[in-house]
């Protein structure tokens, strides 16, 4: 049986970590509670109702506000703080706000468990509470949490919320992905999720490895969704509004003139005055002014990680008879592999189709079937990916190609078993899967091609 001290104790720790809006609010109700219950006037919510709630729309206070540095004058209530920290820090007052900060274990700052078990649905919760009640052990293991599960499907939504809770190494992943894969992360849902600040922030961004017609479209997606969360009709007109001075933000003259014709111009969101404008600044030999960016985005420079020393080709080598070249490779640093380089003819300019695939542990991460011409120099001839696939570090690929072509090719020698490449180091070790003679020291697939 617990006496009454402790339970008193118990319930003063609970009191101590509420936000002072709280406290506060409780004060005036204990004040207020015959006029309120005489007047019929409305109640307030349960003491923990703030804790468990999140509210986004306004600044919540952090744990250094409900301890603050300066004591104030005749405060009783800092005076039971003190001793209550005195108490279960074994008499040893700690004046500083983020004393929390000096544990290294949850369980010493008077949270009930030292277990942490995170899950995709709750983990922004968690962090921040751990961000307000100032747990930096905890706040570290929920980023952790996310950059491990980040990817092109919540890099917008994370990059939002990465800014909010003040993470830099958070937010600077987040960037890398969507530079790398900014095709696949304006599609995604969480795209239209984000506040009108981040999406400014994207619209903004010079290194964006996407073509400008799909930024529009994700700028026209995300605002059919503000228009819902404004409860506003949907039209053209709304959609404009909520983009506001964002829509300049897109660079649409440097889209594709087909791009442009088929997509942009037909859309409703241009002005005829606009439309008009863009398409003289397409043809004309004195251009309009226009509001919108006219100058491309610099993307993404694209780094080649080549394995092999020399090539070389014979009168007997290199064919391609349906077989697959393959090669396992891993990296130290997270990369996103944008396509292959390959070797071409040896007997002059030839046409190969080539069908490109990216494995981890036997399952399909990304494929490609396209052709490319050699002009019958031994230089390697690019072939890519439909979209970037991201590669996590210490885990082995496999990367493969069949090709198809009646010429001879050229095909590497000398090759290396690590390859520095900038800051990435590349490993290669051979493929069960390849069955047309190329291995770590020899044969196709000279180049990786990635974003880092």
């Amino acid at each position: 049986m617990v006496d009454d001290k402790e339970k008193n104790m118990k319930c003063l720790t609970f009191f101590l970590m509420l936000p002072e809006t709280v406290k506060n609010r409780s004060k005036k109700s204990s004040k207020k509670t015959n006029t309120s219950s005489s007047s019929g006037g409305s109640k307030l919510p349960p003491v923990c109702y703030e804790i468990i709630t999140l509210k986004t729309k306004k600044k919540k206070k952090m744990a250094a506000d409900i301890f603050p540095r300066k004591k104030p004058a005749n405060s009783s209530s800092t005076t039971v703080q003190q001793y209550h920290q005195q108490n279960l820090s074994n008499n040893n007052l700690i004046p500083a706000p983020n004393w929390q900060g000096l544990y290294p274990t949850i369980r010493e700052r008077y949270i009930y468990c030292d277990e942490i078990d995170l899950a995709a649905d709750t983990v922004l919760a968690t962090l921040y509470a751990a961000k307000k009640y100032i747990v930096p052990h905890l706040a570290r293991a929920c980023v952790n949490f996310l950059e491990t599960s980040l990817s092109a499907k919540n890099a917008c939504v994370l990059l939002s919320q990465s800014c909010l809770f003040e993470e830099p190494d958070l937010t600077q992943r987040c960037w890398e992905v969507i530079d790398a894969q900014a095709e696949l992360a304006l599609k995604s849902e969480g795209f239209c999720d984000i506040d009108f600040q981040t999406l400014e922030s994207i619209l903004r961004r010079e290194t964006l490895n996407a073509k400008e017609i799909v930024v529009f479209e994700a700028a026209l997606n995300w605002a059919e969704v503000e228009c819902q969360r404004q409860d506003l009709a949907l039209s053209i007109e709304n959609k404009r509004k909520v983009l506001g001075k964002a829509l300049y933000l897109i660079r649409i003259p440097t889209m594709a003139l087909d791009d442009f014709a088929n997509g942009a111009a037909q859309s409703g969101v241009l002005t005829l005055n606009e439309t008009n404008d863009i398409f003289l600044w397409y043809t004309a030999a004195k251009k309009p002014e226009l509001q919108f960016v006219s100058k491309a985005r610099k993307g993404l420079v694209p780094q080649r990680c080549h394995r092999f020393q020399s090539c070389a080709y014979r009168s007997n080598q290199w064919r391609y008879r349906g077989r697959c070249d393959s090669i396992q490779f891993a990296v130290d640093k997270r990369v996103f592999i944008a396509g292959f380089g390959l070797y071409g003819s040896s007997c002059g300019s030839a046409e190969y189709s080539a069908k490109i695939e990216l494995k981890r542990q036997g399952v399909v991460l990304g494929q490609n079937l396209s052709k490319y011409f050699s002009d019958g120099s031994s230089n390697t001839f690019p072939v890519w990916f439909e979209y970037p696939v991201q590669i996590e570090p210490d885990t082995f690929y496999t990367a493969s190609v069949v090709l198809d072509g009646n010429e001879l090719s050229y095909f590497g020698q000398e090759g290396m078993t690590e390859v520095q490449c900038g800051k990435v180091t590349v490993q290669f070790q051979c493929s069960s899967d390849s069955t047309n003679g190329t291995g770590v020291q020899g044969g196709q697939i000279p180049e990786l091609i990635f974003y880092a």
